[in-house]
């Protein structure tokens, strides 16, 4: 009677175990819906989510910092047509994105909602090499400018009668936000406007209908498109900015570059996982490819403008962006990183780095939140030979300068990492434990049970 209690006792705890071990490995997709259906629920653009907060107004301070280039012998290029000699100075830190979005309006027949993005830079001299009025030697705006929109001899005439020359001084202030030109009689500058302006209305996606779209552009200032290029591809407008949606994998995601009126949706790569303040994210960068010719992206043929500047099109790492700004305007990463060569032979001083110089972002693959990113973008004006225009006669060839490179960056700090890791990872830590625990509890004692029933079954035979 007694060996059959235990038998039957142990019969029962292999059940058991087999129950609890089913329990855990059932609680694994059961568990991963409900942390699916949270994240997906909290990553909404509607008031009371947790993305929401973070998208009026962005939680972690967002900066611009600005390196320009001084050009050291500007005589020596107009005399001489030497090659100029360049001398990165900065970094001059702006505090950009701290005003909130405003004019925020729902549109719940279509899931989206838009927005005006106003403009502010605070400049922050702790995280500054200087000051905004240091002086800087830099390629006369106008004057580049001029090359490509006035006939030659009217350009000329205004040179002369306002006594400027292809190069100017002008501090970091000026060349920046604006100043004003004599040539042209307006104000000029690369960032000019700035402040006290917006930008929009933007429309996005809120993702209510499909969490995939969250934060995707759905229209700028009323249109679906821009009408820069005449091209389909390059005057479409999407990409997500720093966002990617939830439950992101190690597949390319679209990041959304606006620059000088230039929507680009490029693709970044994932590079590797990183440990950021304790949290893993996965690192996607832009590749080669973004900025490469047309000849090898085609996606970029309606960037080549100028046969005789892009060497027929074969000019990798700049894009001509001079339609949308009624002035010769290339861009590209900084320092030419993932140039033709001779863009960075044709001048002293640079040094293209993948480390320093590549636009990045750090996606916690969960939520599809980016913690950290880095866009990196690089201004460039052109000037080229003339034979009337008497500043350029020396010129040898077209040259394309660089003025500026800027990296806007943000990152979560501890407080922020704290708190995402005790509300969400805390509790995807804490399923799995129990996930884990009941199978290993299961298994273990389905294997001792099923260990101990054999035993005193074989005792019995032997009694």
């Amino acid at each position: 009677m007694g060996c059959c209690n235990k038998l039957c006792g142990l019969k029962a705890g292999i059940g058991a175990g087999i129950a609890v071990a089913i329990l855990g490995i059932i609680l694994i997709p059961v568990g991963n819906n409900i942390i699916r259906e949270t994240v997906t629920k909290e990553s909404v653009i509607e008031p009371g989510t947790t993305a929401w907060d973070n998208w009026v107004s962005a939680d972690a301070p967002v900066y611009r910092q600005f390196w320009l280039f001084d050009v050291q012998n500007p005589q020596d290029v107009v005399e001489n047509g030497s090659k100029p000699k360049l001398v990165e100075k900065g970094p001059y830190t702006y505090k950009t994105r701290y005003l909130p979005k405003e004019n925020i309006t729902a549109n719940p027949e279509n899931h989206t909602i838009s927005f005006l993005l106003p403009a502010g830079a605070i400049f922050e001299p702790s995280l500054s090499v200087g000051s905004e009025e240091d002086s800087v030697t830099s390629l006369n705006l106008a004057v580049a400018g001029g090359y490509k929109l006035f006939p030659p001899w009217v350009l000329e005439a205004a040179i002369k009668l306002n006594n400027v020359s292809l190069f100017q001084r002008r501090t970091v202030r000026e060349i920046l936000w604006g100043y004003k030109d004599p040539i042209l009689k307006g104000t000029l500058g690369l960032f000019f406007p700035y402040n006290g302006t917006y930008d929009g209305p933007y429309s996005v996606f809120t993702g209510k209908d499909d969490i995939s779209k969250v934060s995707i552009i759905d229209s700028w200032q009323g249109e679906k498109k821009v009408s820069f290029w005449n091209n389909t591809y390059c005057d479409m407008i999407n990409g997500t900015g720093t966002r990617s949606g939830p439950g992101k994998n190690k597949e390319p995601c679209l990041i959304k570059a606006l620059f000088f009126n230039v929507f680009r949706s490029v693709s970044a790569e994932y590079e590797r996982s990183l440990n950021l303040k304790g949290i893993e994210v996965y690192r996607f960068k832009l590749p080669p490819l973004t900025l490469a010719s047309p000849a090898v992206n085609p996606d970029n043929q309606c960037f080549c403008t100028d046969s005789v500047v892009s060497k027929n099109c074969t000019l990798a790492g700049v894009l001509d962006i001079s339609s949308s700004r009624g002035q010769p305007v290339y861009i590209s990463l900084p320092h030419f990183l993932h140039g033709s060569p001779y863009l960075v032979e044709d001048v002293e001083g640079l040094g293209p780095s993948e480390e320093h110089h590549v636009t990045f972002l750090d996606v916690e693959p969960t939520t599809g939140f980016s913690l950290r990113f880095a866009k990196r973008l690089q201004v460039n004006m052109m000037y080229g030979p003339s034979k009337i225009i008497t500043v350029l006669k020396k010129v040898k060839d077209y040259t394309v300068l660089p003025i500026v490179w800027l990296n806007e960056t943000a990152s979560l700090d501890d407080e922020t990492a704290d708190r995402f890791k005790k509300e969400l990872l805390s509790r995807v830590d804490m399923l799995e434990t129990v996930q884990f625990t009941l199978i290993g509890l299961g298994s273990a004692a389905l294997v001792l049970c099923t260990v101990a029933h054999c035993l005193v079954s074989r005792n019995n035979k032997l009694v």
